[in-house]
C-alpha cells in the first residue's frame, strides 16, 4: 500500500445524504443481497449498497438474489430509510428463474428503466492445472451466462432510454485473480456488454461496465482469505475500495447523467489497472 493517508469522504463510507438523482427511477438489482462469511461487521458488498444507494437517491428497487432471505435482508435495510423496495428470490443462471424475476420485477414496478446485474463466482483452483471442466463450466455458467439470460429477458420490457449495468471486475482488464475461469468470464463480459449496447442503441437503451478492484466487501475478505497477500497489493490510492464507491459508479451509469455514455467501462480501483 501506499504510504501517504488515504482520502476517503462521505461517499466512500456510505454517509452522503441523497440527492434525488434517480428520482421516479425503477431499477432491477440482480445480486443484491449479501454472502454472509461469517464475521459481524462485514463491509457492506457491492450489491446491497448499490440497492441501498439507488433508494436512496429517489428509486424503486427490486432487490434479486437466489438467496431470498438475503435480498429480504437489503429491502429492510430501504424500508429504515423510508425507501422503496422488494425482494425477488432468483437464481440467474436458471432461465425459469430468471423469466419469473422478471416478470415479478415488472408488475412490482410497473415499468422498468434500470438493469444492474451483479452476479459472479470463483471456482476451481488456482491456475490452469487447477482448473477443471466442471469448474469451468459452473463459472461461466453464472458469471456470464446468467447476464445473457437475464439481459435477455429483460430487453424486450426495458423503457425507451433505459439503462444496464454490467458489475464486472478488474479481472477482466488485467491478469491477477489466478483463477483461469474468472478472468475469462470478466473479459467475455465485455463482448457482451458491447453487443447489448449496440442492439439496445435503436431504442436509447445504454450498457455499460463498472469493474471493481480490490474491494474490503464480504467477498472481498473471503477472497484475502484464501490469498492473504491480495491485502499487501500496492493501490495508487493507499486503500482498498468500498461497496459504496462501486454503488456511486453504477449510480453515475444508471442515471442520466451519463445519457450520452455507451459500450464503456469504468474501473473502480484506485488506480490499480492504469499504472
Amino acid at each position: 500500500m501506499s504510504t501517504h493517508e488515504p482520502f476517503t469522504p462521505d461517499e466512500s463510507t456510505g454517509t452522503a445524504p441523497g440527492r434525488g438523482r434517480l428520482a421516479g427511477r425503477r431499477i432491477l438489482v440482480v445480486g443484491g443481497g449479501q454472502m454472509d462469511i461469517g464475521e459481524p461487521d462485514t463491509a457492506v458488498g457491492n450489491g446491497r449498497a448499490m440497492c441501498l444507494l439507488f433508494a436512496r437517491e429517489g428509486a424503486a428497487v427490486a432487490v434479486a438474489d437466489r438467496d431470498g432471505a438475503s435480498a429480504a435482508a437489503t429491502v429492510s435495510l430501504i424500508e429504515r430509510e423510508n425507501g422503496q423496495a422488494f425482494a425477488v428470490a432468483a437464481d440467474a443462471s436458471k432461465d425459469a428463474d430468471v423469466a419469473r424475476m422478471t416478470d415479478e420485477a415488472m408488475r412490482g414496478l410497473g415499468s422498468l428503466d434500470g438493469l444492474v446485474l451483479n452476479v459472479g463466482i470463483g471456482a476451481g483452483g488456482p491456475w490452469l492445472e487447477g482448473t477443471t471442466r466442471e469448474s469451468w463450466d459452473k463459472v461461466l455458467a453464472v458469471n456470464l451466462t446468467g447476464h445473457m439470460l437475464s439481459v435477455k429477458a429483460a430487453m424486450p420490457k426495458l423503457a425507451a432510454g433505459a439503462s444496464i449495468v454490467f458489475i464486472s471486475s478488474i479481472a477482466g482488464l488485467t491478469a491477477g485473480s489466478r483463477l483461469p475461469a474468472y478472468d475469462a468470464s470478466k473479459a467475455a463480459l465485455s463482448g457482451l456488454c458491447r453487443h447489448v449496447a449496440f442492439e439496445g442503441a435503436r431504442r436509447g437503451i445504454r450498457a455499460n461496465i463498472v469493474a471493481p478492484g480490490l474491494m474490503d466487501t464480504s467477498i472481498g475478505r473471503l477472497a484475502t482469505r484464501g490469498r492473504p497477500n491480495r491485502a499487501k497489493t500496492n493501490v495508487p490510492l493507499g486503500r482498498q475500495g468500498t461497496g459504496w464507491e462501486t454503488a456511486y459508479a453504477a449510480l453515475f451509469l444508471i442515471s442520466n447523467e451519463s445519457a450520452y455514455i455507451t459500450a464503456q467501462t469504468i474501473a473502480v480501483d484506485g488506480g490499480l489497472s492504469g499504472t
